[in-house]
């Protein structure tokens, strides 16, 4: 690990942002960032975020984007809101609306 940045309570749950990480991990930093904006899903847009942010953070420690990759990518799970619905008959049923906790880090690409 390189350079790392982290995404924390994101409003999307961790099994719609694995869908799109998988599509990224180990790829290179350029290559990602097309797929995320190319790509139809919600989550891109909050991943490409701290993509960014991770970028950024290799910037400042001197490091070129032609380098990097993503070599370690993980979501998890954060605290999840806890929400009533009103159901048939009077009652009420309870909603969870989950949150992720997003880790991105970036390595130099070995030739």
């Amino acid at each position: 690990m390189i350079v790392k940045a982290k995404g924390r309570f994101i409003r999307v749950s961790p099994t719609k942002v694995r869908q799109v990480i998988d599509l990224i991990r180990g790829k290179g930093v350029k290559a990602s960032v097309v797929i995320l904006d190319q790509l139809p899903k919600g989550s891109s847009e909050r991943i490409k975020k701290v993509l960014n942010s991770a970028i950024s953070n290799a910037k400042q420690k001197g490091l070129n984007e032609d380098q990097l990759f993503v070599s370690k990518i993980t979501a998890d799970l954060g605290p999840s809101w806890r929400r009533y619905r009103s159901a048939a008959f009077g009652r009420a049923v309870g909603i969870l609306k989950k949150t992720t906790h997003l880790t991105v880090e970036l390595d130099l690409k070995t030739k």
